[in-house]
């Protein structure tokens, strides 16, 4: 009888149930976590050997690369008791008095929180009003709460304070796959670790590991597309095992799981790159077509195509990446072999392409379709020179021809002269066409013979042409203000909210508009704007979104105003002193009067005058 019978049989008679793979292979402690997070736990061992434990921990990254369980075996190190040893310790091999109840999420000072579904501030005050007692059994009072960016603004500010002073006997650790949602108040209150995504060649080792003890026989190549497909989540990984173990009923065979995943072979993408680089349309296509009966998804295909175009591209900068074991030995020849042969230029425009292509065929009501449709333009691209050799061809174009020049000029009618060397490769383009006599409403533009003394150095011809004057707009938009003003004037509610709230500008002519935008501001704001310039304005506009920071938004700039006309108001002698006189008051608002137009020859008192430093004067309204 196999282990697997075996454990079957054990789990039917005893009533248990099977226990998946991520679960029962759930790491203990952190020789386990080795796997992947080497340098968590390096600064943890560390920082327990020092003495330096902080008081809350923040674990982010994605999904199943281990932040609960990392969460859990830092609470058991926290708590961690034997007969021998009575201090928290990295060293977890012998189990202590409360390791197994942690590790179950069943002991009662690790409390677990799901922020998920507790993200008041109710919530939150429970917390604040348990962490005054002592643990009952453990050494510390251990809070874990995972996906703790679910948590609202008014949890997050009422556990500020705790967070920041917590009794010596807490300890928090918080989990998340969101960081940047987690405010930066809360995030400088922990020490924080970013687990890293599990490598392949890593999670390969592992399923080798668990399928060994497992008893189950699996091929090298069935463990290599597993981990390609886990895409760096352990749990992910072994969710798939547990399923290619029973779809191939107690074994793991490629084919099977190429099957389960709807994989194309890697051999035939292989092949169908070479179809592609080659430029043989009918052969990628024929390729395609054979993957795609073969079961093979059509998204999957191209994606695969984009993996071993990066391989390919990858082993031209960096040859040891051939040593993956998650390749497979066809991969890795073949790969070697074309990032000699094939240009850095075109890997390039093949990734390019098939970046745009794979959305393309997602979101296509025919997908098959779609991706021969994707193959018969990378295949058609093969034939088009490189950006470089392009760029050489029109400067041959442009009268260099290599150095080379005419001997003599053509003469002013045409006739008898010596033919231009780059005009036979203007024929193989575009016909030649008959001159004929121009409409006299179109532009005109004269071709004529240029007379030089140096016609070694001189071009044979020149074209002039009138430039076409710009159009004018209706209207002058010099700033964001004028932008407002203008939505304000044509009662565009809507857009005047939008443009003082987001837009940040950083430069802007006539025509061109460069913008960078604040949190929150809808994707579809430059475009509502270059149409509505183009309305206004009577001229073409081309709005932008810039990589600079750019200048405050409007609604920015008025509240620094503001705060600055605070901050005048409260330096203020008189104010100071009426805040002084009345505790409690406070400054609401400052409104600055605008000066009263003055009679000819009347001269403005000192004492009305504004100072350089921005004072309060009189005449201002001050309101508390």
């Amino acid at each position: 009888m196999s282990d697997t019978e075996r454990q079957s049989k054990d789990a039917a008679s005893t009533g248990t149930g099977y226990r998946v793979l991520a679960r029962k292979y759930r790491p203990k402690d952190f020789t386990d976590l080795m796997v992947g997070q080497e340098p968590m736990v390096r600064t943890l061992t560390n920082a327990f050997e020092t003495g330096r434990i902080a008081q809350a921990y923040m674990l982010t990254g994605v999904r199943g690369v281990g932040k609960t369980t990392t969460a859990r075996i830092l609470a058991r190190a926290l708590n961690y008791k034997t007969a021998d040893i009575d201090k928290p310790t990295i060293d977890l091999r012998v189990p202590g008095e409360h390791c197994q109840a942690i590790m179950e999420g069943r002991h009662v000072d690790v409390i677990e929180m799901d922020a998920a579904s507790h993200t008041g501030i109710d919530d939150i005050r429970e917390i604040i009003e348990q962490v005054r007692y002592r643990p009952v059994s453990a050494r510390y009072k251990v809070y874990i709460i995972d996906e703790v960016h679910m948590l609202s603004t008014q949890a997050f500010n009422g556990l500020l304070k705790t967070l920041e002073e917590p009794p010596e006997h807490v300890k928090f650790i918080f989990a998340t796959t969101e960081i940047r949602k987690v405010p930066i108040t809360v995030l400088s209150r922990c020490q924080r670790f970013d687990l890293r995504r599990i490598s392949a060649s890593d999670l390969v080792g592992l399923f080798s590991t668990i399928a060994a003890k497992e008893g189950i026989e699996a091929e090298p190549d069935a463990l290599a597309m597993i981990a390609r497909a886990a895409e760096g989540s352990a749990r992910d990984g072994l969710s798939l095992l547990d399923q290619a173990i029973a779809h191939g009923a107690g074994a793991v065979q490629a084919e099977a799981v190429r099957g389960m995943l709807g994989l194309a072979d890697r051999a035939r993408i292989v092949d169908l790159f070479q179809h592609v680089i080659k430029g043989d349309v009918a052969a990628a296509l024929g390729e395609f077509q054979n993957q795609y009966e073969a079961g093979a998804n059509p998204v999957v295909v191209l994606t695969d195509l984009a993996d071993f175009t990066h391989l390919v591209t990858r082993l031209k900068y960096v040859p040891d990446a051939a040593n993956d074991p998650s390749l497979s030995e066809v991969e890795r020849t073949k790969a070697a072999e074309f990032a000699k042969g094939v240009a850095v230029t075109t890997l390039s425009r093949i990734w390019q392409m098939l970046l745009k292509g794979i959305p393309e065929t997602e979101g296509s009501s025919r997908t098959s379709g779609a991706a021969e449709m994707v193959l018969i333009r990378l295949a058609h691209a093969a034939h088009l020179p490189a950006p470089e050799d392009a760029a050489r061809r029109l400067a041959d174009f442009s009268g260099d021809n290599g150095g080379q020049r005419p001997s003599s000029p053509p003469s002013g009618n045409g006739g008898g002269g010596t033919r231009v060397p780059y005009q036979s490769s203007v024929a193989a383009r575009a016909p030649e066409i008959a001159p004929s006599k121009p409409q006299p409403s179109a532009p005109v533009a004269m071709l004529r013979a240029v007379p030089s003394s140096q016609p070694e150095t001189m071009p044979v011809g020149r074209i002039e042409a009138k430039p076409a004057e710009a159009p004018k707009p209706l209207v002058r938009v010099n700033s964001v203000s004028d932008i407002v003003n203008l939505a304000t004037e044509k009662r565009d509610v809507k857009l005047k909210a939008l443009v003082r709230n987001f837009v940040r500008p950083v430069r802007i002519e006539p025509g061109r508009l460069d913008v960078s935008l604040s949190e929150g501001a809808p994707t579809t704001l430059l475009n509502e704007l270059a149409v509505k310039l183009k309305e206004w304005t009577g001229i073409h506009w081309i709005v932008s979104l810039s990589r600079d920071a750019g200048q405050p938004t409007l609604v920015e700039a008025e509240a620094r105003t503001r705060e600055q006309h605070v901050i005048d108001a409260r330096q203020d002698p008189d104010v100071a002193a009426i805040l002084a006189h009345f505790p409690g008051a406070k400054i609401i608002d400052v409104r600055v009067r605008a000066p009263e137009p003055e009679e000819e020859g009347e001269v403005k008192p000192p004492d009305a005058a504004e100072s350089e430093e921005g004072d309060i004067l009189p005449g201002d309204d001050i309101e508390f």
